[in-house]
């Protein structure tokens, strides 16, 4: 039995001796006593203060037969709850129920923020790359044993739920979230949570990891925008390590540096923005942020132009493709706000 479970019992017990004693009291007492005044003497009873009886008991053997049995009851309800209290506080209970209570409002307050769901070997690095390149996550986790896995990562809002329960979904902002990572144990698992979400955000974008191969189609129909799979991205890689071993420990060293965080980014122009109209030459991205544009996406697109000239005009929704530090995203993203 937990120690919460314990403090509770040990409330019940004592709620249950105190209407015990008073009740007692009453019916040995008579009616020349008042309800109060058996309370009283319970109160004094249970205390142990030892004041003089308010309820006369010397010539009632019942009535002294019954303060026996009842401060022996009391004292060990009083025993069991100062054990339960003190295994309450010592044991971390009370700390963890605040520490819940804070992290909820902390989880209420984000926006534009992603949620992982789960946390094998793949959600584990996406979590680690969510920390890196400093984007707000929250985390759904069902056992206890692999949060507490999450939590020795560092300061990680999380939920210890299942997720693909619609409250706790909600409870970790799916309403306000921008994307949410599913990596559950099964492609079942998988499919089920991605049918959830999108009825419960049509706009969120989901990313899913299949396990099997063929499920990656299911997934797409179910909702999700990107279907993964493991195992085909690492016999992806074993091949590139082979044919291209330069350009993979180049990927690998702005994937492992751990001072200097360097990824391919992306920011999208806002229509407004101070930058639009004005040419790469104008804007001056790679002068005054030092991220390094290798690309443009043309809005309402899927067509990319690398490498693109100093006379490329910028227009509103383009996205930018950028090797760049998490700071000068922000930076960057900034100046496409404005």
């Amino acid at each position: 039995m937990t120690s919460l479970k314990k403090l509770k019992l040990s409330l019940v017990l004592f709620i249950s001796i105190f209407l015990l004693g008073t009740i007692g009291f009453k019916l040995v007492g008579g009616r020349q006593y008042s309800l109060l005044d058996c309370v009283y003497m319970t109160v004094i009873t249970i205390s142990t203060i030892g004041y003089g009886e308010i309820v006369d008991l010397s010539h009632k053997p019942a009535g002294r037969l019954f303060a026996t049995v009842f401060i022996i009851l009391s004292l060990g309800t009083i025993a069991f709850a100062v054990s339960s209290i003190t295994a309450f506080v010592v044991e971390g209970e009370l700390k963890n129920i605040l520490g819940r209570k804070k992290m909820a409002k902390e989880i209420q307050k984000l926006s534009d923020h992603y949620i992982v769901c789960g946390s094998d070997e793949t959600a584990l690095t996406a979590i680690q790359e969510l920390r890196l390149t400093k984007r707000p996550f929250v985390v759904i986790e069902p056992s206890a044993e692999r949060i507490e896995k999450i939590k020795a990562l560092g300061s990680i809002l999380f939920i210890q739920g299942d997720p693909t329960d619609e409250s706790v979904l909600k409870e970790a902002g799916l309403d306000q979230a921008k994307g949410i990572f599913l990596s559950l144990p099964t492609d079942e698992a998988n499919l089920f949570a991605t049918f959830t979400v999108r009825g419960l955000n049509p706009n969120i974008r989901i990313v899913v990891k299949v396990i099997d191969i063929r499920s990656q189609a299911k997934m797409i129909k179910a909702g999700a925008n990107s279907a993964i799979s493991p195992a085909f991205i690492g016999g992806m890689r074993m091949v590139s390590e082979m044919i291209r071993p330069a350009a993979t420990t180049f990927l690998d060293m702005m994937l492992r540096d751990k001072e200097k965080v360097l990824r391919v980014e992306e920011v999208t122009i806002k229509p407004g923005s101070s930058l639009c109209g004005q040419t790469l030459a104008e804007a001056g991205i790679e002068e005054k942020t030092g991220a390094l544009l290798v690309a443009i996406k043309k809005a309402g697109s899927s067509d990319y132009e690398f490498n693109p000239p100093k006379s490329h005009r910028l227009e509103p929704e383009e996205t930018l493709i950028l090797i760049a530090t998490p700071q000068m995203v922000q930076n960057l993203n900034s100046l496409a706000s404005l």
